[in-house]
């Protein structure tokens, strides 16, 4: 165990560094320090303080967000996420990987001192509107880091011939610069395909595979897709983890529009709609509850009806599924 000496230099220069994820991991180290030497109280309070500290969500201040300069900033949107993991509504099997995620990226020093790497590398497949970006501004969120989102199919179509050359730029980025890299579209770059430019997709794939096995784990690398089935099979065990998501049962559609609606459905009756949100995403389900707010706000009321649901789920599912 490093003494508090180094301990207090590791604080000071993670503190110097914005990395507050490192930040609150020695703090912990301390606190169990001085719990082994018996002063508990003192112990608490810095896990007080930790826990506080990270409930605190920082300022919305464009400002803050890190500057993206010369190649790298024609490809990769920058965003600093404000979404909470207690705001995701998932099966409990999901959050629990989420959670896993962020435990280890918390304590990656540690794992790293011992020669263990922190899960950095995801894999987030499932429907349109499940979560999966969402998933992503979390990990962000929780950790305290921007999210470069990087549009996949825009890069294949606006660069190419050099695809492989604009990959490499954001995978130095993603050694240089810590955050939460999401590769969107995914399907663009890792379908298993057939053709005339088979040649072009292998080169292309095989470069990404190479920059994902030697990326670094201070940062998170996400790659998204809506198509597992076409994705290339030697993806898979170039990442760390795969993460499934797929449409809301009934109970969990009420909680997605629960938390959009707010106070506006605090005393109404969403229970058995099933035959009304099967088949509809996360993303359906708050449209529909967005929907039916401003039609009972525009009423000039303040609570949305069961009725009112009921004919904003079926105009999305008329709209999404046909």
């Amino acid at each position: 165990m490093a003494g508090l000496g180094e301990h207090i230099t590791a604080m000071v220069r993670n503190h110097a560094a914005g990395d507050d994820a490192a930040f609150y991991s020695v703090a912990l180290q301390i606190a169990a320090r001085e719990a082994r030497q018996g002063h508990h109280v003192l112990a608490e309070n810095i896990k007080k303080a930790v826990d506080a500290s990270r409930e605190r969500k920082p300022l919305a201040n464009v400002t803050a967000l890190p500057r993206v300069r010369g190649d790298l900033a024609e490809l990769v949107e920058v965003s600093h996420p404000q979404v909470k993991l207690r705001e995701l509504v998932a099966p409990t099997e999901r959050i629990a990987q989420i959670k896993q995620i962020l435990a280890e990226q918390r304590q990656r020093k540690n794992l790293l001192e011992h020669g263990f790497a922190p899960s950095h590398r995801l894999l987030l497949e499932g429907p349109p509107g499940t979560g999966k970006t969402m998933t992503a501004s979390v990990l962000a969120t929780e950790l305290s880091l921007p999210m470069y989102t990087v549009r996949l199919d825009g890069l294949l179509s606006k660069f190419m011939g050099e695809t492989a050359t604009k990959l490499r730029v954001v995978f130095d980025a993603v050694a240089a610069e810590r955050a939460v890299y999401l590769f969107d579209e995914f399907d663009a770059l890792g379908a298993d395909r057939s053709g005339n430019d088979v040649g072009e997709a292998r080169r292309i794939l095989n470069s990404f595979l190479v920059f994902l096995e030697n990326s670094s784990p201070e940062s998170i690398v996400i790659a998204a897709t809506n198509h597992r089935a076409i994705l290339d099979r030697a993806l898979f065990r170039r990442f760390d983890m795969v993460l499934d998501y797929t449409l809301p049962d009934a109970r969990q559609a009420v909680t997605v529009m629960r938390g959009r609606l707010g106070s506006l459905a605090a005393k109404t009756d969403l229970t058995k709609l099933g035959r009304y949100t099967d088949g509809l995403s996360h993303a359906d389900l708050v449209k529909a509850a967005e929907s039916a707010a401003k039609a009972v706000l525009m009423r000039g009321e303040t609570q949305v009806g069961r009725e009112d649901v009921i004919v904003a789920l079926k105009a999305r599912r008329s709209a999404s599924l046909g």
